[in-house]
């Protein structure tokens, strides 16, 4: 039997959700199918059902604030290296400030753009019987309250994936059995993996020696650090050395 291609797996898709939105990365044949919010739920049991997908590998939440904006300056310098970035985008700014962007001089930094859609819940499905994967995705209709369905009930294995998007990322998955945070402390505060968190954090602990507790402040004492890679590129001293060096071999052969 001849392996399905991407292409004719993507079109059967269009053609049983043809309100989704499929696509096909190349050169790899990476299908991916985006569904409603609304078409979310019956729109996956319909890829486990009829199309076999009977195995979930993983469920994450995607934070789209910022994204497609560039926070590297990769114009070469003098130096031959990158000049690093500009702004506050993520991880470079404190508790209490906004993330923003590097934008071109004179101003050099703006607001962070908004995204149309700012939360998505990701799927990656696999179906053993058909050697095929599939990405599905769902954008949240609410960022104030990002929710979708819980996916728990065709795949059980969702259980622990989708409590671990709902603590880093704070997306809701409506229908789960147990939405508990799950890798911070139950009274943590905000969603650490969004981007408009800072690395510092929003509250440092201390223990009060007068109270005799432990108390929660605001971070006052830790200052954002984020490593900076120094990303050697094309310079041009390598080639202006090269082309002085046969200039003078040229006026020594003379």
């Amino acid at each position: 039997m001849t392996a399905e291609s991407a292409s004719t797996f993507a079109q059967r898709l269009r053609t049983r959700f043809p309100d989704a939105e499929v696509t096909v990365a190349q050169p790899r044949g990476e299908v991916g199918i985006v569904f409603s919010s609304e078409a979310w739920h019956d729109g996956c049991k319909a890829l486990r059902d009829e199309f076999g997908f009977e195995q979930l590998i993983d469920v994450c939440g995607v934070d789209y604030l910022g994204y497609g904006s560039d926070e590297w300056d990769t114009d070469v310098s003098s130096e031959g290296f990158s000049r690093g970035v500009e702004g506050r985008n993520v991880g470079r700014f404190k508790f209490g400030e906004t993330p923003s962007r590097q934008v071109a001089e004179p101003q050099g930094e703006a607001s962070m753009p908004t995204p149309q859609r700012r939360f998505a819940a990701v799927l990656q499905l696999l179906s053993v019987q058909n050697n095929r994967r599939v990405r599905v995705k769902a954008y949240a209709p609410n960022d104030d309250l990002p929710i979708v369905a819980s996916v728990t009930d065709l795949w059980p294995v969702a259980n622990w994936f989708e409590r671990e998007a709902f603590d880093l990322i704070g997306i809701i998955f409506q229908g789960h059995p147990d939405l508990r945070r799950i890798l911070t402390d139950y009274g943590f505060v905000g969603h650490p993996f969004r981007k408009d968190f800072p690395l510092i954090g929003n509250v440092e602990v201390r223990y009060d020696a007068e109270k005799k507790r432990v108390v929660y402040e605001p971070v006052t004492s830790v200052e954002p650090r984020v490593a900076v890679p120094r990303v050697i590129r094309d310079d041009a001293r390598y080639a202006t050395a090269a082309g002085e060096q046969m200039s003078r071999k040229a006026e020594g052969a003379k």
